[in-house]
């Protein structure tokens, strides 16, 4: 058996923890003087090392010079792995002096105008959904796209970009700095060059500045999370394009959008997923199809990484030797097509890690020495961690590292123990998606507590198609500028190769059980790692030996036998039973104790969550005298509306329901019983977006919930009557946000004399939203009073907003109910959040016989607790009360 040079490994490890500590809050500096420590104790003792050594007389080694020789590798290898964690470090430092003015201004909240580079492309901000018309900051004024006819068309929604900062001017004084910024910024139609967006996520128009622009952007500057690649976040008022990026980036990108164009077209599926397979654009990718193909593993397909590589390289490779060309011509070629390559997808972790990995293959071919896969993985983790420390806390490398070393060390003797089952080539196939699925699981248990079960049928499945799929997509990419047509027809036929990852996604995300609860968070990924080594090393150890190959003559035998008797041929040869069949017991005892320990781990997981049906759509948390809704988008994600009172009640809810990612996060309104627990909804969650009532009154609550959003880095904008988006699963509709004083579209935390004029209150500025999911229509009231309900039912009547499924109770069912109201939109069902045993008398009993009467259901926290809705065979179903 091939050895594995493995000397590099210590070294990567220590590199990404060095990288990991450094990149946290305030570790740096004690860790340069640990390292430091480190590196000196090592020079000390390579120092001893030659010393000791030159005790040597006569040609023959003296017994110092024989501890010398025993130490001497374990030196080696200290001082390799002080200097990568000293590099990490001191680049983690110098990174993080150099943003000191940017964080400076962050943490005061000032204003600035910001000169850097774009390093990301654009993507759409997870609003849902498009801005209104005429909304787009900057229009008219300078700013990119600023022609003054923003208001004649949709504008694109809201984007967001990282900028790496040269300049910074703010307080009146202009700096020279360096750091990345996440500038998001609300463009209108057209960009500063002319050109329009060409797709944004579930249609939203994406235009932004293109990849390498050089951009002026000024807005109010705020504080990073810890740990995260940029050092400060900016939303921009005015951004212009100062100067467009290089020419070649442009013509890449006329390559991009000519893809976009020829694809413009076709199916759905095909206008995201031949995208992404190219190049990795997923921004047209349907909320549903996304959805699945996260469920079931398959997101690899538009994440470009490695497999696209080696794809592009083979390819090229061979064309080159068809053509016969020479050796260095074939490293030049492939040089320049894998840099092109890099620019055309973009930079991404996963896109640096494969490009460099090619890197060292091409070295090795120019040396003539090929390169090892396990010293190339460690070497381009080394090389890219001392270039950008920040990388260590980026899912996207970590999983693209562990699938590429789960792909080097473990194929090779899975296939072995595989393929006297099966024969190499389905040994192969099979080995290759267990092994990813194996590296990968502890990292993907840190993002949803959960081991799939469907993940590698489901990449054996589609990966006849994955193949097709690339190769078709980077044909129509390079034919698109040029001949349209072409590319037009190349991608429709690659859409057939789509189109079966696309059912292939679908089917396997519905399969019921396809999942298994998990431990979350470093816990979990460490048990599931333990687990994962223990069941790998049982199955290594126990090779099989002679039984397997004659299981598989003995049913080829026997399937002969059967052929021949029915096809009347005459009885068959007598069985034996196969040699050596009783080895395979130290494997089956080893799969049972497997067995037995996940069994320990996942079924108390299971019983904990036992409460809360699996499939459920919404739910109403007992969070007391408050609200608290949540409606599902995703196996982890949600829409919540509302986080109630002050306390953690919200906070356990979503913990029960399973909910680690917010979607968007409505807060009706700035009472304390709708806002009061948002701490603890945005403790250890991801909140995507926000959407606020646009009256910031009272205005204590106003000012310390839009503080503490900021705080968290989520995005936050007013709700203005008739926006509307998809999130996941879910599209929502904002039906009233405000009477005709609370003046919508005001920015959160800015009232105007209207809205204190004209005696509007709090309650009637709620935000009221409609929510479609799973076959449902859900409206949530809010604390809607006597106006705002009868200017609901306007609106309503207007949109044709009737005989709906779900009806969240105005006002905790206050006596304050509209009849009218009521009758129009109909539900089956009536939720009314309230305390147990409140002072205000909530809910009423003119509330709960007026919806009673026009044939709801109704369900009371008060009374049930936490409960959830569910859609089974067609019909709603409550469980939990």
């Amino acid at each position: 058996m091939k050895s594995i040079d493995l000397r590099l490994v210590p070294a990567a490890m220590l590199a990404w923890i060095g990288a990991w500590t450094a990149t946290g809050d305030t570790a740096a500096p004690a860790l340069a003087v640990a390292c430091g420590w480190l590196a000196a104790l090592t020079g000390g003792g390579m120092i001893a090392l030659a010393a000791l050594r030159g005790t040597r007389r006569g040609g023959r080694a003296t017994g110092g010079a024989g501890i010398a020789r025993a130490g001497g590798s374990g030196v080696v290898h200290l001082a390799l792995a002080a200097a990568c964690s000293l590099g990490v470090v001191a680049t983690a430092t110098v990174t993080t002096s150099r943003a000191a003015t940017i964080e400076g201004l962050a943490s005061g909240g000032f204003t600035g105008e910001l000169v850097g580079t774009v390093i990301s492309q654009p993507e759409p901000v997870p609003w849902g959904g498009p801005a209104p018309a005429g909304t787009a900051s900057g229009a008219g004024n300078g700013t990119a796209g600023g022609d003054g006819n923003a208001g004649q068309r949709e504008a694109a929604g809201p984007v967001r970009f990282m900028l790496d900062v040269r300049q910074v001017t703010a307080r009146r004084v202009t700096e020279a700095t360096r750091a990345r910024v996440m500038v998001t910024w609300t463009p209108p139609s057209t960009e500063a060059d002319g050109t329009v967006g060409t797709g944004g996520t579930h249609g939203v128009a994406v235009a932004g500045p293109r990849f390498g622009a050089t951009v002026v952007a000024r807005g109010p500057l705020r504080s990073a999370e810890p740990g995260r690649a940029e050092s400060a976040r900016l939303a921009a008022d005015v951004l212009t394009v100062q100067r467009s990026p290089p020419a070649a980036l442009r013509l890449l990108e006329r390559h991009r959008d000519a893809l976009m164009a020829v694809t413009e077209d076709l199916a759905p599926q095909a206008r995201g997923l031949v995208p992404g397979a190219a190049i990795g654009d997923t921004t047209r990718l349907p909320g549903p199809l996304a959805e699945a193909m996260e469920n079931c593993g398959l997101t690899h397909i538009t994440a470009v990484s490695g497999g696209h590589f080696a794809i592009v390289i083979a390819l090229l490779t061979g064309i080159a030797g068809t053509l016969g060309a020479p050796r260095w011509a074939r490293v030049v070629l492939l040089a320049v097509a894998g840099t092109a390559f890099v620019a055309l997808v973009r930079p991404e972790p996963s896109v640096l890690r494969a490009a460099v990995m090619a890197g060292f293959a091409l070295v090795g071919t120019v040396l003539g020495r090929p390169a090892q896969s396990v010293p190339a993985l460690a070497g381009t983790v080394i090389g890219l961690l001392v270039a950008d420390p920040w990388l260590a806390r980026s899912f996207g490398f970590a999983l693209s590292a562990a699938a590429t070393a789960g792909l080097v060390l473990l194929v090779p003797p899975l296939v072995s123990r595989i393929a006297p089952w099966t024969g190499r080539p389905v040994a192969f196939a099979v080995a290759v998606p267990l092994a990813a699925q194996a590296a990968c699981g502890p990292v993907l248990v840190l993002l949803e507590p959960e081991v799939s079960l469907v993940s590698v049928p489901a990449n054996l499945l589609a990966a006849p198609a994955l193949v097709p799929a690339t190769v078709l997509g980077l044909g129509a990419t390079v034919l698109a500028p040029w001949w349209p047509w072409a590319a037009q027809l190349v991608a429709w036929v690659a859409s057939g190769a789509t189109w079966w990852i696309a059912q292939v996604a679908l089917h396997a995300s519905a399969v019921p059980g396809r999942a298994v609860p998990w431990p979350g968070g470093p816990g979990g990924a460490v048990l599931l790692a333990v687990a994962t080594a223990a069941g790998c090393a049982l199955l290594l150890a126990c090779r099989p030996r002679g039984w397997p190959d004659a299981w598989r003559r003995g049913a080829r035998s026997r399937a002969r036998q059967a052929y021949r008797a029915v096809a009347g041929s005459g009885p068959g040869a007598r069985g034996r039973r196969p040699p050596g069949s009783g080895r395979h017991m130290p494997l089956l005892t080893g799969l049972v104790v497997v067995c037995v320990v996940l069994g320990a781990v996942v079924v108390p997981r299971v019983a904990t969550r036992s409460s809360v049906p699996h499939d459920w759509v919404v739910a109403a948390c007992d969070v007391g005298q408050g609200d608290g809704f949540v409606v599902r988008t995703g196996q982890a994600s949600a829409v919540v509306v509302d986080v109630g009172p002050d306390g953690d009640a919200a906070g356990r809810c979503l913990d029960e329901l399973g909910v680690t990612r917010v979607d968007l996060l409505v807060l009706s309104h700035f009472h304390a019983d709708h806002v009061g627990g948002l701490t603890a909804v945005l403790a250890g969650r991801q909140v995507d977006s926000a959407l606020v009532s646009p009256l910031p009154e009272p205005e204590a609550n106003a000012a310390r919930t839009l503080d503490e959003l900021a705080s968290a880095g989520v995005p936050v904008r007013s709700a203005v009557a008739g926006s509307r988006g998809t999130v996941g699963a879910a599209t929502w509709e904002v039906l009233l946000a405000g009477l005709s004083g609370t003046a919508p579209g005001t920015p959160p935390g800015r009232g105007t004399g209207g809205a204190h004029t004209s005696g509007v209150g709090a309650n009637d500025a709620s935000v009221i939203l409609l929510l479609r999911v799973s076959q449902l229509e859900i409206v949530l009231l809010g604390d809607l009073e006597d106006a705002g309900q009868t200017a609901l039912f306007a609106e309503t009547r207007r949109r044709g907003v009737a005989d709906v499924d779900v009806v969240k109770v105005a006002h905790h069912g206050s006596r304050t109910q509209s009849p009218a109201l009521a009758e129009q939109l109909s539900p089956a069902v009536a939720l009314i959040s309230a305390g147990e045993d409140n002072g205000y008398g909530h809910p009423t009993d003119a509330a709960l016989d007026l919806y009673a009467g026009v044939g709801a259901a109704v369900l009371r926290t008060d009374e049930c607790g936490t409960f959830v809705l569910t859609v089974r065979d067609g019909s709603l179903a409550v469980g939990g009360c």
